[in-house]
């Protein structure tokens, strides 16, 4: 007995630590915890050539060019990439879409500089998603640190943008997208140099050590 109750200790010891996190790395798990949603349409098919939408509304007389959409203006109207469902009747259907942006893009590989589905940086990943959506943001993590209104803990929702000092930089090099807010967790995906996008939490230790502030990009969320 005297032998075995060292082993017992660092059992005990091992389970008490471990993280009851888990790391999601492709879309059929976030899809069994809820944040990633398929696209009603799965049936395989090449797209035709896209033709221009018409949108019925009101549409000024004169030259004047029109500046790109906000968010606002996507509040008001069903249009969005084919891939993707909206859902008209939640307020917050946009931030619901752009998590399941980035969501389509899970397992995605790693590439610095990377803006596309064939590799990703972690602002890379963020500029890609939010042009899904004609909203045109900054490209660099530290950029994008500036935007919007820097939140405490408490007042962080899904959609914020989250933000990192990573490998003992003094700036800002590293940003997620909120996904789930817990009580005492925040769950983000990104693209990560190690794995590509997965989504992470900020129970890891690497990214409770480097977590350095959450924003709220756009008021209307």
């Amino acid at each position: 007995m005297r032998n075995l109750l060292p082993i017992l200790l660092l059992f005990l010891v091992f389970t008490s630590c471990k993280t009851t996190s888990v790391i999601i790395t492709s879309k059929t798990e976030a899809e069994k915890q809820g944040i990633y949603k398929k696209p009603e349409n799965t049936v395989a098919v090449k797209p035709e050539k896209k033709k221009k939408k018409v949108v019925e509304k009101v549409v000024p007389t004169t030259t004047e060019v029109l500046p790109k959409k906000d968010l606002k203006s996507r509040l008001s109207t069903d249009e969005n990439s084919e891939d993707f469902i909206i859902n008209t009747t939640n307020s917050s259907y946009l931030v619901e879409q752009l998590i399941n942006a980035a969501s389509a893009n899970l397992g995605a590989r790693y590439r610095s500089g990377g803006s596309n589905p064939e590799g990703f940086d972690c602002s890379g990943l963020m500029f890609f998603t939010f042009s899904k959506f004609d909203i045109v943001i900054p490209r660099s993590s530290n950029e994008m640190s500036n935007l919007g209104s820097v939140l405490n803990l408490s007042e962080v929702r899904k959609g914020d943008l989250i933000f990192f000092k990573t490998n003992g930089r003094k700036i800002i090099n590293h940003v997620g997208m909120v996904v789930e807010v817990l009580e005492d967790e925040i769950k983000f995906i990104h693209s990560a140099t190690s794995k590509g996008v997965i989504i992470s939490s900020t129970k890891e230790p690497y990214y409770k050590r480097t977590f350095t502030q959450v924003n709220r990009v756009y008021s209307s969320f």
